[in-house]
């Protein structure tokens, strides 16, 4: 049993999806505690509140460190309390690094134009292929570790970039592995429709027919290696069609679709992530009217990431206009070595303030409980409710508020996983 007392503010986000009032403001609990019994939230509430069985451990809170072993009593000190980040749409395990492309990008060159020339996602891919499964696991380890002492409790990674059988099992296992060695709940995703790879150059559909061959996908089914299919629906990647045979293929298989969605176009991929109940759509920076009526009438959660705007100077999604037609808006890093190297979850939800014009409590809930939903693991993370994993922060702020307008400051001071503290390495 752990007891966290003297919680300044609890922001008690409820189980995702999340819209309409309840978006912008989720339940505020001051002078707060949380009663945690093995991994889950046993109980929260006004510390005044506190049932007997924790109250008897108070005394015992004597100065003495954080306990490491998920019991005692934890000072939160007056932090705001929140629960653990959820970063629900990354590349976060590669290898190799593109600073050149960004320097290109700086002076004008576009994503296309780069990735027509040969770099870009096709960068990358050399980089992993030359790697072995080691490597990327040892490349990969700090950035993760990063994005753990800022919050990030559960990441949602991709495939990619293999671009064949061999190296997209290669990266899932490496993914698997950084999870295991970091104590973050790593949630794999198959991305092999992100580029055609050069051995199929001009061949988008015989490059398809490999990555959806029945032997690739029973392994990733029998290891367990993803919980999701996702596929790049653009110009210069994969057509509607394309994307539609990918994604059925891989559902027979039992993985759940997702979809890079409006992200330089408007293509229509939005209305087939919802026609074949994807999980997400992700990007919608050209998302259209017609997008916003079919995500209103399905389950598909709509994944918006403004680092990436940010990072390459274009235009954002429209996120007010998502989020006055009720949708359950979410946000994510899109952490990936050429379109958005950003690590750093809090960092987005600053961005997302300033760029989207959200509100920071709006950026919250849109990285917790939502983020869940996009992974369809809202029923036991990415809230504060009884019977969720206590994956929770202790953050040094005064509100949530505050916390988001100091940006880029480090600010998460204790990060409990599964009701365990988490010693903070980076």
């Amino acid at each position: 049993m752990t007891f966290i007392r003297n919680i300044g503010q609890l922001v008690a986000v409820p189980p995702g999806p999340v819209a309409g009032a309840m978006f912008s403001a989720p339940p505020l609990i001051e002078n707060a505690a949380v009663l945690i019994e093995g991994d889950r939230i046993a109980w929260f509430g006004p510390e005044r509140d506190a049932p007997v069985e924790a109250r008897r451990q108070m005394p015992s809170l004597s100065p003495r460190p954080i306990p490491s072993e998920g019991e005692g009593v934890i000072d939160a000190g007056g932090g705001v309390v929140v629960p653990g980040l959820i970063d629900c749409h990354t590349h976060v395990v590669f290898a190799g690094s593109r600073e050149g492309e960004f320097v290109q990008k700086i002076r004008g060159t576009s994503y296309l134009e780069i990735l027509e020339s040969g770099g870009g996602i096709r960068s990358t891919m050399r980089a992993v292929r030359a790697a072995s499964e080691d490597e990327l696991v040892a490349q990969s380890l700090p950035r993760v570790r990063r994005m753990l002492a800022a919050g990030v409790t559960t990441i949602e990674a991709k495939s990619g970039y293999g671009l064949d059988p061999a190296n997209e099992i290669k990266m899932l296992r490496a993914i698997r592995r950084v999870g295991e060695l970091t104590g973050v709940e790593m949630v794999g995703t198959y991305l092999g429709a992100h580029a055609t790879s050069p051995e199929f150059a001009g061949q988008n559909e015989a490059y398809l027919d490999a990555m959806i061959a029945p032997e690739l996908l029973s392994v990733i089914r029998d290891e367990n290696l993803a919980r999701f299919a996702d596929v790049f629906c653009e110009k210069g990647a994969f057509t509607l069609e394309q994307a539609r045979r990918y994604l059925v293929h891989c559902a027979a298989a039992g993985l759940i679709p997702k979809v890079h969605a409006e992200q330089l176009s408007a293509s229509g991929a939005t209305r087939l992530a919802v026609e074949l109940g994807a999980a997400s759509a992700d990007h919608l920076e050209f998302v259209t009217d017609e997008d916003l009526a079919a995500l209103k009438g399905g389950h598909t959660i709509p994944v918006l990431l403004p680092g990436c705007s940010f990072f390459l100077n274009s235009p954002p999604a429209p996120a007010r206009k998502l989020i006055t037609a009720g949708l359950p808006v979410a946000l994510a890093t899109d952490c990936n070595p050429g379109s958005c190297m950003i690590e750093s979850l809090p960092l987005v939800m600053s961005i997302a303030a300033t760029l989207l014009r959200m509100t920071p409590m709006e950026t919250l809930v849109a990285v917790t409980a939502n983020a869940a939903a996009a992974l369809r693991r809202a029923d036991r993370l990415g809230a504060i409710a009884v019977g969720h994993q206590a994956d929770l922060l202790i953050v040094d702020a005064a509100s949530v508020d505050q916390w988001v307008y100091r940006v880029a400051v480090p600010a998460v001071r204790t990060v409990i996983k599964a009701g365990r503290v988490v010693p903070l390495t980076y």
